[in-house]
């Protein structure tokens, strides 16, 4: 008897643990984390290897995605992936670095095939002439179920937090 116990047992723990690991509460705080990944780029790092993000950055985009900042007004509105993708690659390109990171998670919500991420985030954009984004941001995620993968469909942030 004990000999069956243990090997059932065992192979509870790892149906709980592949249940919490998949479940998309668990999907999404992952994949947030790789999308400001991506987006942190050192300043050390060669421009060729900044480029390789863009490869990283398309699994994780929703087909369009919509962005909400009163910081900078010209990132406001839709976009399509690929504008998504130029973006980041012109980003890639000009930073001297970029850094992104997630302080505080607030929350993270899943229903059916839409999450909400909401986090605390220091982010620093710099540009040879200005420093669009450098401070504390309250973010908000929404991520979308999209052929079978989370892909980020809306992001807002607010004015840094003095």
């Amino acid at each position: 008897m004990k000999r069956i116990a243990l090997p059932v047992f065992a192979a509870a723990i790892l149906a709980a643990f592949l249940f919490w690991w998949f479940s998309p509460v668990q999907v999404v705080k992952r994949r947030t984390h790789t999308l400001l990944e991506t987006l942190t780029m050192e300043f050390v790092t060669g421009k060729a290897a900044r480029q390789t993000g863009v490869y990283s950055l398309n699994a994780l985009l929703a087909s369009e995605v919509e962005l909400v900042t009163p910081t900078i007004p010209e990132a406001n509105g839709t976009f399509e992936r690929q504008e998504m993708e130029s973006a980041y690659s012109w980003l890639a390109e000009q930073a001297k670095m970029t850094r992104f990171d997630l302080v505080k998670l607030h929350s993270v919500k899943a229903q059916g095939d839409k999450a909400d991420v909401s986090f605390s985030l220091d982010a620093l954009v710099e540009l040879p002439n200005s420093r669009p984004a450098d401070g504390r941001y309250e973010v908000g995620f929404r991520w979308i179920r999209e052929n079978d993968q989370w892909r980020l469909a809306r992001a807002e942030w607010s004015q840094p937090v003095k």
